[in-house]
């Protein structure tokens, strides 16, 4: 089984959402309300607001991380997770695929994008003028961030932003010249936080061929957090790390139950962890959790976790 202590998941005091998402290395953003949701699952304490408050202060920050995929990563850790998962590959691609092409691209984005603060996509839109819509001006956000000078902003009425890197950070993001030293960093860190593991679930989690993940594995050294003996049940929301962060999810999800926890068309759901293993899928309905358990759950400590997702969320609508 999973080690939930490696996640934080048996949620260690005193933790700031910065320091969550150092020991994650990166926290799965391409939904927000789950990314916020995934550190209500490791801490008592934080609130919503404290986690908008980490992106504001530029503390944590959105973007194109570990398969391409958006996550939150720790602000000083841009430099050397952009040389190991950032690639213009996809992003060229795509463009291609919305008929945006050019060898004059990543100038257009970057003028677009230069002095104006976070801009939503409608925003972006009206200053290309035409030249992008609707996903390729994501897709020309995502050729910046490869080249270090664009990341996504803070949210703007449920709508993502785009900032210049240099207009938000105070400079473009410039990638760790050292490899080595850059993939021995992702190793420690991965498997501190990833236990039981092996290069191969590093492989699938990063994007980074296998070679790499096991040249990694060999200059990193094996850390086994202290197990602990306290029953508890969480509420983890749709691509928490507990899930993604393996190649395999057998070790927590039986089988039977693996098609209601992915039904199909890319959609993990949330859910229910009893001593870390998955023992049922919950949705909410603003800030009301409602649980569908696969068997008998311990009540009290599960009425508890549905009155902290209302706790968490509460600030939401002012509820």
């Amino acid at each position: 089984m999973r080690s939930v202590e490696a996640q934080l998941l048996h949620r260690p005091p005193g933790l700031t959402a910065g320091e969550i998402v150092r020991h994650l290395t990166a926290v799965q953003a391409q939904d927000m309300p789950s990314a916020l949701l995934a550190f209500r699952a490791r801490s008592a304490s934080l609130t919503r607001a404290d986690v908008e408050a980490a992106v504001q202060t530029r503390e944590i920050v959105r973007t194109w991380g570990p398969r391409g995929t958006l996550h939150l990563v720790h602000a000083d850790d841009l430099p050397w997770i952009n040389a190991l998962t950032s690639s213009a590959t996809n992003a060229t691609r795509r463009l291609a695929e919305e008929g945006v092409t050019g060898d004059y691209l990543l100038a257009l984005i970057d003028r677009a994008l230069a002095g104006q603060g976070p801009l939503t996509k409608a925003d972006l839109e009206e200053r290309l003028a035409g030249r992008a819509r609707g996903q390729g001006v994501v897709h020309l956000v995502a050729l910046a961030a490869h080249h270090g000078l664009a990341v996504l902003g803070p949210m703007r009425a449920g709508k993502p932003t785009y900032v210049h890197a240099a207009d938000w950070l105070g400079a473009p993001v410039t990638p760790e010249p050292d490899r080595e030293r850059a993939l021995k960093e992702l190793a420690v860190r991965y498997r501190r936080a990833h236990h039981p593991a092996a290069p191969e679930d590093l492989a699938a989690w990063s994007g980074l061929p296998l070679g790499q993940t096991r040249a990694a594995w060999a200059m990193s050294a094996a850390s086994t957090p202290v197990p602990r003996t306290e029953p508890f049940v969480r509420l983890a929301p749709a691509f928490d790390e507990y899930l993604m962060g393996w190649r395999e999810r057998t070790p927590n999800l039986t089988a039977e139950h693996a098609r209601k926890v992915f039904p199909g068309g890319g959609v993990l759901r949330p859910v229910v962890l009893v001593n870390g293993l998955i023992e049922g899928v919950w949705t909410r309905k603003g800030t009301r959790a409602s649980v569908e358990p696969f068997g008998e759950l311990p009540a009290g400590t599960l009425d508890a976790e549905i009155a902290d997702v209302h706790r968490f969320l509460s600030a939401e609508t002012g509820a």
